[in-house]
């Protein structure tokens, strides 16, 4: 099993080369099915379709130790596939976080100022000892190394909360490694994979850089939300 690296490939297949049960948390923000073009005109690799969709899903769910979590972001639009491929997958909505924004990423019947995930559990998880809360508000990256680009900010609570000391997460739709970095600030091991060649270098450069700081405590981040 490899640890704290980012492999390039089909997520899919290369989990099936990954053994069953060595998953302690998934952090997944995978394409949300709305074929998305920044104003530079970059895109997000399988964002035209949703074949991959309750494959990868499966396989995560495969790689998941019993009794643990996954958070995954979605498209709120497309919602209705998202929660198919969850349910088929065996995988239990089990909360929702909630990520405001400071601005609208975009605007058409409303201003769109905030960002969702799933918390879904596979089997009986136990409570985390110390649960956060569901609003985390977000920061704005620039969008600088991915046209969808999540700050660590918001991503090491959820690695402290739901994977425990000592743990591996794993993140099937990499990017530019960002919950990768968010799981190395924490102390937790990673495995990313990532399709996109591009991505899959500035995942493995951003890696190599080492981490410049340690995010607050829970507490702060309790505070905050």
């Amino acid at each position: 099993m490899p640890l704290n690296s980012v492999l390039r490939g089909d997520c899919i297949e290369v989990m099936r080369g990954l053994p069953a049960a060595s998953v302690d948390f998934v952090l997944a923000d995978p394409p949300y099915l709305v074929n998305y073009v920044d104003r530079s005109g970059r895109r997000v690799a399988n964002d035209r379709n949703d074949h991959w969709l309750v494959p990868a899903f499966e396989g995560i769910a495969r790689l998941m130790k019993p009794d643990t979590f996954c958070v995954s972001f979605y498209g709120w639009s497309r919602a209705d596939r998202f929660f198919h491929a969850w349910r088929r997958a065996g995988l239990a909505p089990v909360g929702h976080l909630t990520f405001p924004k400071r601005y609208a990423s975009s605007t058409r019947m409303l201003r769109y100022q905030h960002e969702g995930a799933y918390l879904l559990a596979k089997g009986r998880p136990p409570r985390p000892a110390a649960p956060i809360g569901d609003v985390i508000p977000r920061e704005y990256t620039g969008n600088r190394l991915h046209p969808t680009q999540k700050p660590t900010s918001i991503l090491t609570p959820l690695v402290r909360c739901f994977c425990p000391q000592g743990g591996l997460v794993l993140d099937p739709f990499a990017g530019s490694g960002s919950s990768l970095v968010a799981a190395r600030l924490v102390d937790r091991s990673f495995l990313g994979i990532e399709l996109d060649p591009a991505m899959h270098a500035t995942a493995s450069a951003r890696l190599s850089a080492g981490p410049r700081r340690r995010p607050p405590l829970p507490a702060d981040v309790g505070a905050a939300a």
